[in-house]
This record gives C-alpha cells, sequence and structure tokens, in this order.
C-alpha cells in the first residue's frame, strides 16, 4: 500500500483518466489523443487551479492542498460522495503510529451480536478480520472453517482474504466478480481512511501477491463502501438462496461494522435459513459469541 500522497497520485489518475473531454463539456480535437482520458491540463482548467500546481498532487509532492481546491477537483473528476470523502482522507497528512493495537470485541457489542437469533451475523474489525459470528452466520458464509477462530486472533479468518483466496468462498457466490469488486473497493476506502495501518499494508501487499485478480481490481482505485446489497449464494448444504447483507455500526466500535443478512419473510431463502439451522444444530445459545 502507498503511502498518503501517492496514494492521492494514484486516484487523482485513475479518475482522470476515466473521463473523456466530452464527459465534462470540453471540445474533442480531431486526431488520436496519446492519454487515456482527460489531459492534466484539461483537468487543471476546470478546477481552477495551475497545470503545475495540480502535477505536484499527482505526482505525490503536495500534501497542503485546502478544501476548496479539493472540492474543486472531485467537481470537476465527478466524484460521489463516497469518493469526495476517500479524496479528503488521501489528502490528509497523519502522524505515522506504532504498531495498532488488536482488535477487540467490546461487550456491548457481542450482546448486540448474540440478539440476531434467526438472521446470520458476523462482526468485521476495520481490516475486514472476522472477529466473532453467530452460529448461522458461521454456517451460511464460513462452515468450512473452525467456528472458535475468530477467538484466536492470529487465527482469525478475514474476509478479503477468502474472497480472493479460499475456493468455498468463490463458489458460494453465485456472481462472484460482483461480490469481489464491492470488497475490493470497501477495502480500498479503508485504505484511504488507515493509509498508515501495517497490518493492512500487509494484507493488501499478501493479496497482490497472490491474485492477479485481486490487483486488477484494486488498480481500478473503485471506492465502494458496502453499506447494503443483495446477493445470490449456491450453498453446499441447502442449494440456492438469495440474501440481502446489511450493515450495522456498533456505537462502541465505530471503526467496525455487524454484517447481517436478512430474507423476505416466507420465503424459500427464509425457509432455506431455517433448513441450515436445523441441519447444522445451530444452538440458539451461539456459543461462538459468548467469549
Amino acid at each position: 500500500m502507498s503511502d498518503g500522497p501517492m496514494q492521492l497520485g494514484e486516484f487523482l489518475r485513475a479518475r482522470r483518466a476515466r473521463l473523456r473531454p466530452q464527459d465534462v463539456g470540453l471540445p474533442e480535437f480531431p486526431g488520436q489523443r496519446r492519454v487515456t482520458g482527460l489531459r492534466r491540463e484539461e483537468l487543471a482548467q476546470l478546477a481552477g487551479v495551475s497545470v503545475s500546481y495540480y502535477t505536484r498532487l499527482e505526482q505525490g509532492q503536495s500534501t497542503n492542498a485546502s478544501a476548496a481546491i479539493l472540492d474543486a477537483l472531485a467537481g470537476a473528476l465527478q466524484l460521489d460522495e463516497y469518493e469526495r470523502e476517500h479524496l479528503r482522507h488521501l489528502a490528509t497528512r497523519r502522524p505515522r503510529p506504532g504498531l495498532p493495537p488488536a482488535e477487540r470485541v467490546h461487550p456491548l457489542t457481542r450482546d448486540l451480536l448474540r440478539t440476531f437469533n434467526t438472521a446470520p451475523a458476523l462482526l468485521l474489525g476495520r481490516r475486514t478480520d472476522i472477529l466473532a459470528w453467530n452460529g448461522l452466520g458461521h454456517a451460511l458464509l464460513a462452515g468450512h472453517i473452525d467456528p472458535t477462530a475468530p477467538h484466536r486472533p492470529a487465527e482469525r479468518p478475514n474476509l478479503a482474504r477468502m474472497m480472493f483466496l479460499d475456493n468455498h468462498t468463490r463458489d458460494l457466490y453465485a456472481d462472484w466478480p460482483r461480490k469481489a469488486r464491492a470488497v475490493v473497493g470497501n477495502l480500498r476506502r479503508i485504505a484511504g481512511k488507515y493509509p498508515d495501518d501495517t497490518l493492512l499494508a500487509a494484507l493488501i501487499g499478501e493479496l497482490s501477491m497472490k491474485s492477479q485478480e485481486f490487483v486488477d481490481l484494486w488498480s481500478d482505485h473503485r471506492v465502494t463502501p458496502c453499506e447494503a446489497d443483495s446477493y445470490s449464494l449456491n450453498h453446499p448444504l441447502v442449494g440456492p438462496l438469495t440474501i440481502t447483507q446489511q450493515i450495522l455500526i456498533p456505537a462502541r466500535s465505530p471503526q467496525q461494522s455487524i454484517v447481517v443478512v436478512t430474507t423476505p419473510p416466507e420465503s424459500t431463502a427464509s425457509d432455506s435459513l431455517v433448513l441450515l439451522a436445523h441441519s447444522t444444530s445451530v444452538d440458539q445459545e451461539f456459543d461462538n459469541v459468548r467469549r
């Protein structure tokens, strides 16, 4: 993972490459363009900044962009609200911390996770480590993994790692490319918020070394928070079902997130979850979130 200024430059170049002159109301002159997307000069003109200053931003040589300049660049690049937030994070200089502390599950968050009696749920850390899950969440999304693994920090499953390096997870999602794109977009957003997180950088480095698919998606610099979306699954025990995954942010642990899986009432997908609970003898007390 690059440092903050370099990430900023990479993001600006990626977004500039996605725009054509006609997208932003500029005339398109005849002849072949030597660059993909807008030229630096064109974007600087749209944002109302000098070409030399914008060039320094792309080259990671300037980290003092004002809020007004960032807003102008965001408007010129036609960024959505999540990309604007990402741009602001990348342009903010932060002191370099030491090794981040191990993530823990707050007792109130664990109590909240227990309340999802009939809904699969799992708790993710800020690097997409699975910190806890209830019995049905484990059975639905990771039944092939030791259910007690989240209790041991060194062995915790990681959602991003599972998505690209675990064949079970790849087979589980009927539209794996769409889910993988969402995971990478969210990981890109997290990397912008925590550019000096050495453990996050190690995760991204590992995935870059082991998965060309991850490299291709990561290089796109797409920023997409995982909030709520529906996916079709091919579960090895109960077969096809369509679920919705929604994200909740625990009040005492805002850097973490609870993924809750829902299905329409009295639907075949809902029946499949009931069957899954029975077939895997999921204990309603959810032993694996007690600790």
